[in-house]
């Protein structure tokens, strides 16, 4: 399906990418210190640092859009309610004490507590995990859509995602929270917009309540508890998630890390409301037979809004997604290039590999969304193979209950990546049912999750204390 986007739509998605490169090129390449440039020099107050969190978290809109036109409201218990548990606990228990720490990213915090070994060792699966992919696919997906679909969307995908490494990488970590600030607020006016028209065209929501399958209505979705199991356990991504640690390190004092995200749980929230009933609404209005659920909202917004207020939804979906995609694109830029890189290239200066690496990272999420072309497949193979291996580890860096001896991090990064893959390869080539990667009925997830535990059980160091967690 094309999309029927007027030229006045097309000015207004232009003049929001005109801005962009305003906000990130305001400071220029001025910020010379390693501080300044991946944590804004750890000045971020409330406001910006619940902006920043908020977007950037919810950056798989189309993915998200993709669930609720199948599944209904389970997205709330799937996608929304082990990732509030999570950001609560990490609130509570990690973010001041990440605020505390001196490191500027996870590997280095892993190597501070360990050594150089481990923080390196643990950068290369951290990059993989905060890969631009899923929202490099979703962009591609979205500007194939609105062009009405005359070039491949890998070709849009390869220009907006060569688009912000341009912006990114001249602006740093300040360029990302400035266009994060704008950024939240189109993604929240772009839905209340959305859902106003659904409702104008369809009905209230007791009307659409009544009309939508029970399936829709039921909250696991006609999903197994296995796999809901398994995206609970997805959610402890949040853990070691490196955009987490990332505000939390350039807060203003740990008291903003905490009470930021405990605020952004309660964005979170209404904004799962406002995707949940727009899929409902995509379901109800559009019919059950939508070829690309992925783009349930945009071809019902491309459906039901009038010309101009379609364009000012479609930058809402653009600024969703590129809130997200510029914070991993830098995050998993500076892995590399600062984490794992700078030891081999000693001389070079660590933000120009970051900058440099900014585009390898681009470039090995264009690759990765040719293996996994699905949203819901590439946050589901990411989060199950590299999530176990990372999570005792950095656990360890904060919470003295989790802290390994040293030779049980690369036991643990490597043995529970290695378990997690190879059940992944297994289920791929021999899955236990049509659909999905479950080999002998189960997920690649827990494989690596119980080599983690054993590990942890194994190779805890019991002589660990709080005076070690945040030193640096």
């Amino acid at each position: 399906m094309n999309s029927e986007f007027s030229s006045l739509d097309w000015v207004i998605v232009a003049s929001y990418f005109v801005f962009l490169i305003w906000l990130s090129w305001k400071k220029g390449w001025q910020s010379d210190s390693e501080e300044d440039f991946l944590l804004s020099g750890r000045k971020v107050t409330l406001p910006a640092f619940v902006a920043t969190l908020v977007s950037t978290w919810y950056g798989g809109i189309l993915g998200v859009g993709e669930w609720s036109y199948q599944f209904g409201i389970s997205q709330w218990l799937i996608l929304g309610a082990p990732f509030y548990i999570f950001s609560a606990l990490f609130a509570i228990f990690l973010a001041g004490k990440i605020r505390l720490n001196k490191a500027l990213t996870i590997p280095e915090a892993i190597a501070n507590k360990y050594n150089d070994k481990a923080g390196r060792l643990s950068a290369l699966p951290i990059f993989i995990l905060v890969s631009p992919a899923p929202y490099i696919l979703m962009l591609g997906l979205l500007f194939q859509f609105l062009s009405g679909g005359d070039a491949p969307f890998l070709l849009y995908a390869s220009l907006v995602a060569l688009f912000s490494v341009m912006y990114i990488t001249v602006g740093g970590f300040g360029a990302v929270i400035r266009t994060d600030v704008l950024q939240v607020v189109l993604m929240f006016s772009g839905f209340i917009i959305l859902l106003f028209y659904a409702m104008a065209e369809f009905g209230g929501f007791a009307t659409l309540w009544n009309s939508v399958p029970d399936g829709h209505r039921d909250i696991t979705g006609g999903n197994s508890i296995q796999y809901i199991l398994v995206w609970f356990f997805i959610a402890l991504w949040t853990f070691v998630d490196p955009s987490f640690h990332q505000r939390a390190a350039a807060a203003e004092s740990p008291k903003t890390a905490r009470n930021g995200v405990l605020i952004s749980v309660l964005f979170w929230m209404a904004f799962d409301f406002l995707t949940a009933f727009a899929g409902l609404y995509a379901f109800a209005i559009l019919g059950p037979e939508l070829e690309q659920p992925v783009l349930a909202y945009p071809i019902l917004a491309d459906q039901i809004l009038p010309i101009g207020i379609k364009g000012l939804f479609f930058v809402s979906l653009l600024a969703t997604i590129m809130s997200t995609l510029d914070s991993y694109l830098f995050i998993s830029g500076q892995t590399l290039g600062r984490d794992y890189l700078k030891k081999y290239f000693p001389n070079v200066n660590p933000n120009l590999l970051t900058r440099i690496s900014i585009l390898v990272s681009a470039v090995l999420g264009i690759i990765l969304i040719l293996i996994y072309p699905s949203v819901i497949d590439l946050w589901y193979v990411i989060g199950s193979v590299f999530i176990p291996g990372l999570l005792v580890p950095v656990l360890g860096v904060y919470l003295k209950q989790f802290t390994l001896r040293t030779n049980f991090v690369y036991y643990s990064i490597l043995g529970c990546t290695a378990a997690s893959f190879t059940w992944l390869i297994l289920g791929t080539m021999y899955p236990s049912f049509e659909d999905g990667y479950t080999f002998l009925g189960v997920e690649p997830f827990y494989p690596g999750l119980l080599v983690a535990a054993v590990l942890w059980l194994i190779g805890r160091d019991k002589d660990a204390d709080d005076s070690t967690l945040i030193s640096g």
